[in-house]
């Protein structure tokens, strides 16, 4: 396996006079490998997933992707980097309301540079995978939870990211619907060797990953 993504020594506190949230963490994530980050609300799972995907700076340490060291990179190439291998999911959907299921799959397709007809493609094909080829003219506040949960993850992994990181993705779920978009999520995944940090309170789910971290009073524990 062949090391993505690399973290070195990441703190990080939000105010000159508080606590770090995050302290000295290092964690390396090799290609198609899923980690689950723990912790209970507030404990930094968050920032870290932030701070990992370029949306946050730590206050010192080193972001390294695909040998890439990110500390010094202008915003538009940690944007372009962002977009090119990096896809976010997050606890509650983000999905544009007034776009059907396929536009908000196709959009982040056409921001990195693809054609609609490419894009398309590529959003039907995500959309089947996911049991959702009857929704794909559905706008978003049409689709039940668990749907729009789907939707998110078929626009995360629209790009063809090398790592995912996923905050929570199932938290708002039942817990038979989590179950059964979380098994969805793993199955897309292993078909393209792709990496994960999933961030969850769930340890069913935590469980199918091989290897899980704890974040506790700021430092990164093996569980």
């Amino acid at each position: 396996m062949s090391n993505l993504m690399n973290l070195q020594n990441i703190s990080k506190r939000y105010k000159e006079n508080e606590g770090f949230v995050l302290r000295n963490i290092s964690l390396n994530i090799d290609s198609g490998e899923f980690v689950a980050l723990m912790g209970p609300s507030g404990s930094g799972k968050s920032t870290l997933l932030h701070i990992a995907g370029l949306l946050d700076n730590a206050n010192s340490g080193e972001v390294i992707i695909s040998g890439e060291n990110t500390s010094k990179m202008s915003d538009k190439k940690k944007t372009q980097l962002r977009l090119s291998t990096i896809g976010f999911v997050y606890q509650y959907h983000h999905l544009l309301q007034e776009f059907t299921a396929l536009e908000n799959v196709v959009l982040p397709q056409l921001l990195a540079g693809k054609n609609r007809e490419e894009a398309t493609y590529r959003a039907k094909e995500l959309l089947d995978k996911l049991g959702l080829a009857a929704k794909y003219n559905a706008y978003a506040s049409e689709l039940s939870g668990g749907q729009k949960q789907r939707v998110a993850i078929a626009r995360a992994l629209a790009n063809n990211p090398k790592i995912l990181l996923a905050d929570e993705p199932t938290g708002n779920l039942d817990p038979d619907t989590a179950e059964s978009v979380f098994n969805d999520l793993i199955s897309l995944m292993k078909s393209t060797k792709m990496s994960a940090i999933i961030a969850t309170h769930n340890y069913d789910l935590a469980s199918k990953m091989q290897r899980q971290f704890l974040i506790h009073e700021g430092c990164l524990v093996k569980v």
